[in-house]
């Protein structure tokens, strides 16, 4: 009668880590998902950022070109104006009275030239600047269309996926609940499974015995630890990272190969 209620624990016990590690695994795959879910999204979002940055800049250099053109009628409107001034000198020169008037007439003569050769090299500067910055457009547009012909296909992509991954989540999850509810007379164990499996960096809670190694954090683990896992009558943790253990050829155990 004892042996059978030993037995029966053992059973139990055993049940409990095959559970545990069953629930690891299909958590361990909804975390894949997510993580694959979570980085399409990210991506499509930078595609996005990066087509608006593109947009932004061929409204900016639009704006620049509209601005130099302004910049240009400018010094057209200035080199005439200065134009007509001298014209207007030289038929004063025909007029002058003394050698001061001469002097001054065509001192402004010069300066309205020197005007019109500035205003010139403005056109000239300018002229250039519009080309290069209608060159940058056509770039920048060529860039958009490359990236919104790419951005359209990542678009359907995540969107095969994230309903693809979605029922698969949808499944896995019920598989989940269904272990949970078979372990629902040990909430402590449960609790203290989602508490460790939280705090782990890479979501593992509950890990197999690795080459004498804990299969979490790799610390080697003494043949008397080794031996009490194996008889599977307490759940035992890993006394430096405190994972659950479980002996790799427990009945229900497969260990992810390496």
């Amino acid at each position: 009668m004892a042996n059978d209620k030993t037995q029966s624990e053992k059973l139990t016990v055993e049940g409990r880590l095959v559970n545990l590690y069953k629930l690891q695994s299909i958590l361990s795959e909804i975390d894949r998902i997510r993580t694959i879910r979570g980085e399409l999204p990210a991506e499509v979002k930078d595609m996005e950022d990066n087509l608006e940055g593109l947009r932004t800049r061929v409204a900016n250099l639009t704006a620049d070109i509209e601005d130099f053109n302004k910049r240009l009628v400018a010094e057209k409107e200035h080199i005439e104006e200065s134009k007509s001034k001298i014209a207007r000198y030289k038929e004063q020169l025909d007029n002058v009275r003394n050698n001061r008037e001469f002097d001054l007439l065509t001192k402004e003569v010069e300066f309205e030239s020197l005007e019109i050769q500035l205003a010139e090299k403005h056109i000239n500067e300018y002229g250039r600047i519009i080309e290069q910055k209608k060159s940058d457009i056509q770039q920048a547009e060529a860039d958009i269309n490359d990236r919104e012909h790419i951005l359209n296909e990542k678009r359907s992509e995540l969107e095969e996926i994230v309903s693809e991954t979605r029922q698969d989540e949808e499944r896995l999850r019920a598989e989940a609940l269904k272990i949970e509810e078979t372990l629902v007379d040990d909430p402590r164990t449960l609790a203290a499974f989602k508490r460790i499996r939280k705090n782990a960096r890479n979501g593992l809670g509950v890990v197999c015995i690795e080459r004498n190694a804990c299969g979490g954090c790799f610390n080697r683990i003494p043949p008397q630890k080794q031996l009490e896992i194996k008889m599977h009558k307490k759940i035992i943790v890993c006394e430096y990272c405190g994972r659950i253990l479980v002996d790799p050829d427990l009945e229900g155990i497969k260990p992810a190969e390496a």
